[in-house]
């Protein structure tokens, strides 16, 4: 007879089906549960910049974000030719590496960020409250050993993170309504939390 396997659903997104989705419906004052903000996914890329020919800087890289997300990265090439950067579009060593996480994962990495990475942060005053035209929202951060699942030795070769936040949403007040409620800490109107 065959086990049954039972997988929880990730803390942050059990939360959001039973208690955020009614409240923000609620506070943003929304006649349909399908017009709340929904996260969709979160994108985390680093460029490879000047050492973009160094191999071990881009396997540093692919490390680190493999054991902070839990997903193999991918690399990304040059769209464009520039002369002056040496670079060839579809050619070459890749400028960047990036990871799409989406459904457990997501949820996941957002609660790791939130919870343990984010108050890692020296002089943490909280996040800048600026978002796109879509409502999306984009953080970078500047060193990659606020994540605890990096050892002392993987943070070594310093290098930073971009993270996007791509929001199904109506407006980017909505947007920050909903990360507020997965605990992203926003700066107060005065600069600091």
């Amino acid at each position: 007879m065959a086990k049954a396997t039972t997988t929880t659903a990730p803390r942050l997104k059990a939360l959001y089906k039973d208690t955020f989705v009614k409240e923000l419906q609620a506070e943003l004052e929304l006649a349909n549960v399908h017009q709340v903000p929904k996260l969709e996914k979160i994108t985390v890329s680093v460029g490879t910049g000047k050492k973009k020919d160094d191999k071990r800087h881009l396997e540093t890289v692919k490390n680190t974000l493999t054991k902070i997300t839990g997903q193999a990265p991918v690399e990304r090439l040059a769209k464009k030719s520039i002369a002056t950067f040496k670079i060839r579009a579809n050619m070459g060593a890749p400028v960047g590496v990036g990871v799409t996480l989406r459904g457990a994962r997501m949820y996941e990495f957002l609660d790791r960020l939130v919870n343990v990475g984010l108050p890692r942060v020296r002089d943490f005053h909280g996040v800048p409250g600026k978002f796109d035209r879509g409502g999306n929202y984009n953080l970078g951060i500047v060193e990659q050993s606020i994540f605890p699942e990096l050892t002392f030795e993987e943070t070594q070769v310093v290098h930073g993170l971009q993270i996007t936040f791509v929001i199904k949403n109506e407006s980017a007040a909505h947007s920050r309504a909903l990360l507020e409620k997965f605990g992203m800490p926003f700066e107060k109107e005065g600069g600091k939390r």
